[in-house]
């Protein structure tokens, strides 16, 4: 069966540049629109994670504040500094790379952001707000995959979405992002009985589930799209996901790579929330 490739790079960059023109016309008006992002310690993965977000800012005309503090910062220095963002009406987005060191309360941080500078979409109120169909700010991975799936064409109303993980960043938000666009939508775990009878029922499977190359054909229906959302190295330090994709992709009507599917979305998505964020403050 011939199988589409879900290119994330170019679906990214089109979101990308629609912000650019966005940015460019706020700034048209005087607006200069200002992401605030605080990494606490050197975890080698966030600083990549923090300098690619630091790129899209300034490829799409928007200011970034950077705050790397040291990794014996306590909780309270953390929470005065987002208090203070908070507080700055020049700032519209706040994001705390995660994970944070042991001693500080990673809930607690994110409570503390202000729901309107939320641009990661990770607190209550937003998820709450995601919960009942109101306005507020989606998670960026979950959001960034329901655009991979329209601008690729793919219909998603009365299809059988299955997913499997069901973490906060995720899963759950993936669940109701896909409800709410009218799939008919499982959850499945680490306790869900005959997984693949679950997953094989699905025109949609979104694989979070954070263990390399766990999915191989026999978990796919014959035509299925299969998005991957994991991320892993393998024994030749070359990455890959949680689906085996040569083993999968035959099987697929569509399927997005590891690299260069998912990955590239959370971050157009962040953008795309730093630039709704002023018109959510406004």
């Amino acid at each position: 069966m011939s199988y589409s490739i879900i290119d994330g790079k170019a679906i990214s960059a089109q979101i990308k540049e629609e912000c650019k023109q966005q940015v460019l016309a706020y700034k048209e008006k005087g607006i200069e629109i200002c992401l605030a992002v605080i990494q606490v310690g050197a975890d080698p993965a966030s600083s990549v994670y923090v300098n690619n977000k630091k790129k899209a800012c300034e490829f799409c005309g928007m200011k970034s504040l950077s705050y790397e503090l040291p990794e014996e910062t306590t909780e309270d220095e953390l929470l005065a500094l987002i208090h203070k963002l908070n507080d700055d009406p020049s700032v519209n987005g706040i994001l705390v790379q995660l994970p944070l060191p042991k001693h500080i309360d990673e809930d607690l941080v994110i409570r503390t952001i202000d729901p309107k500078k939320d641009v990661d979409g990770f607190h209550t109120q937003s998820v709450g707000a995601l919960c009942i169909g109101q306005p507020g700010f989606v998670s960026c991975t979950p959001a960034g995959i329901i655009q991979l799936l329209k601008r690729s064409g793919i219909e998603i109303a009365g299809k059988e979405c299955v997913v499997i993980g069901r973490s906060n960043i995720v899963g759950k938000p993936m669940a109701l992002l896909l409800l709410r666009e009218n799939g008919t939508v499982t959850v499945c775990h680490s306790r869900t009985k005959d997984l693949k009878e679950v997953t094989k029922r699905a025109d949609i499977l979104i694989v979070a589930i954070g263990k390399p190359k766990f999915i191989t054909s026999d978990y796919v229906k014959e035509g299925a799209v299969v998005i991957d959302v994991g991320i892993h190295r393998n024994e030749n330090n070359k990455l890959c996901g949680d689906v085996d994709f040569d083993d999968v992709a035959e099987k697929t009507s569509a399927i997005t790579p590891v690299p260069g599917g998912v990955g590239p979305m959370t971050i157009a998505m962040l953008m795309h929330n730093c630039v709704a964020s002023y018109e959510l403050q406004n």
